[in-house]
């Protein structure tokens, strides 16, 4: 029998790889030999650095940039040497969790390091980037990550403007002269999962702003001002198109993306899927195992392990689905590839001891373990 795991990670708890292990196990102790196979899952938000070059073979690296607070930040990304590939997760530069809420206030925060890891990156030899630009701080329209690669933002003094949003209203003229060399040919596959355009009532600043920290007022300053960067960015470069899903994303920064660089938007789940070439390895397997931290209703919207159980039902595999825990409407996952699923608690425990990672590798394991049985039992 032929087992391929591909797991989300349990957040707060079990990274991807550790998930799939524990699962393994589990399998291990009803038949050694059981061929198993683990690959990386992740959807472009938290877990995906770790589990990409993990799961590729690549290295972490780690650079001290500038934190979406202007302060010094350490953001940990990777790099598969072999393909020359970088694996970012703005996040790490530029996340809202790098932001204690009191100071949350997207006048202020800045991409700026968002740029100085590409530019890290390109350093050391990159030319193709997977970067997930989930979990933003932001609503700049990503001119701090463009300021870090050498465009010029200037104003009616011909300054750089200032940091954050509020230097969106001050620009006057776009300037790619001190643009670094290597960024023409640089090609980014942007994970992002959102739709909004740039600008409007669906735009970034109405949906996300207030989580940034935005009163009413704010937004409506922060849209104005994103709507005459978006037309000023037309003038020069005719592809600029705010209306474009995904321009809203992290504060604008799909929008600077798509403009500035040689960038598509694509579900982070399809590139991850497609750079660890999952679907090679589903074609041999008599069962397919997928699972993520909490399985839901918003699961069967195309969350991670729905893009498993696509690419296994492409091939008419078994699927099967781990979880920490499972809601009532998680049930319209089986309507989307997943034959069934399984939450892994044994007991009534606190959320604590639920997410502590040794009992959730044991319940992992145990639950593994007792779905085999049944398995071999009537085969």
């Amino acid at each position: 029998m032929n087992v391929v795991i591909a797991v989300d990670s349990f957040k707060g708890s079990l990274s991807s790889l550790e998930a799939g292990q524990a699962i393994a196990e589990g399998i291990k102790r009803i038949d050694t030999t059981i061929n198993v196979n683990i690959y990386p899952l992740a959807d472009g938000g938290e877990g995906t650095v770790c589990a990409l070059t993990q799961g590729i073979g690549g290295t972490l690296e780690t650079a001290v940039v500038t934190g979406p607070l202007g302060e010094p930040v350490s953001c940990h990304y990777g790099i598969i040497k072999k393909l020359s590939i970088a694996i970012i997760e703005m996040s790490g530069a530029a996340g809202i969790t790098l932001v204690p809420e009191s100071k949350r206030n997207p006048l202020h925060t800045t991409t700026y390091g968002v740029g100085e890891v590409i530019k890290d990156a390109v350093s050391k030899g990159c030319r193709r980037f997977i970067i997930g630009i989930g979990g933003s701080a932001t609503n700049d329209g990503g001119i701090g990550m463009l300021q870090a690669l050498g465009y010029e933002f200037l104003d009616s003094s011909g300054k750089q403007v200032p940091f954050g949003a509020k230097g969106l209203a001050e620009i006057v003229f776009i300037s790619d002269k001190k643009v670094i060399p290597e960024l023409k040919e640089c090609f980014f596959n942007i994970a992002c999962d959102v739709n909004n355009p740039l600008c409007g009532e669906n735009g970034c600043s109405a949906i996300f702003g207030p989580q940034k920290g935005a009163p009413p007022s704010m937004i409506k300053e922060m849209d104005k001002w994103l709507s005459g960067y978006a037309a000023l960015a037309k003038k020069k470069y005719p592809k600029a198109d705010p209306n474009q899903a995904g321009t809203g994303a992290a504060g604008g920064l799909g929008f600077a993306f798509l403009t500035f660089t040689n960038a598509i938007l694509k579900s982070g789940v399809e590139i991850i899927l497609k750079e660890t070439r999952l679907e090679e390895y589903i074609k041999n397997a008599d069962i397919v195992i997928t699972g993520e931290g909490c399985l839901d209703g918003q699961t069967a919207m195309g969350k991670a392990p729905i893009g498993v159980a696509k690419l296994a039902k492409k091939h008419k595999k078994i699927v099967l689905a781990f979880a920490g825990c499972v809601t009532r409407n998680a049930v319209e996952c089986n309507a989307h590839g997943i034959d069934a699923f399984f939450p892994i608690l044994r007991s009534v425990v606190t959320q604590d001891d639920a997410m502590n990672s040794e009992n959730a590798k044991t319940n992992l394991s145990d639950t593994a373990e007792q779905v085999f049985r049944l398995i071999l039992a009537i085969t």
